[in-house]
């Protein structure tokens, strides 16, 4: 009744639609793999930034203050701000190694972009800082130059 024909387009549809789901499952893991890897290239990019940024804010208090072994007042205010920085991270980081693995792709997607949002509100203040910095290295040097 049936000819061969009609089974080999069947069994031409069963591989076509095998193939899609294989292929859609291949691209759901390499989506989740890919969120996985970008979770942890932002994590350790946040934290050089904000070690970074601890330093620069310490060599600036060094440059400009007559007593160093005492905080200014905005830098009791910065290096809390870093240190709350760094201890967020170091809770994202936990949450990557304890949920990551079994999270929805929706929750590594949003954990992704909070890594991002958060290195994107760092850089103008780094910039700011760079800026401040050159200033400040300038000023230092104009008076080097004057007391000669």
């Amino acid at each position: 009744m049936f000819s061969v024909a009609y089974y080999a387009l069947a069994a031409t549809i069963v591989v076509a639609v095998a193939f899609c789901g294989w292929a859609m499952s291949l691209q759901r893991r390499r989506r989740r793999l890919g969120a996985l890897q970008d979770l942890h290239d932002h994590a350790d990019r946040l934290e050089v930034d904000l070690k970074d940024c601890r330093e620069r804010l310490q060599r600036a208090h060094a440059v400009m203050s007559s007593h160093p072994e005492q905080p200014a007042a905005g830098e009791i205010e910065a290096r809390h701000a870093v240190d709350s920085g760094l201890k967020a991270l170091l809770r994202q980081r936990i949450w990557i190694r304890d949920k990551a693995p079994s999270a929805s792709q929706r929750e590594l997607d949003e954990a992704v972009d909070a890594l991002l949002r958060a290195r994107h509100q760092l850089e103008p203040r780094l910039r700011d800082l760079d800026d401040a910095q050159t200033a400040l290295d300038t000023a230092v040097r104009e008076q080097i130059h004057k007391g000669f």
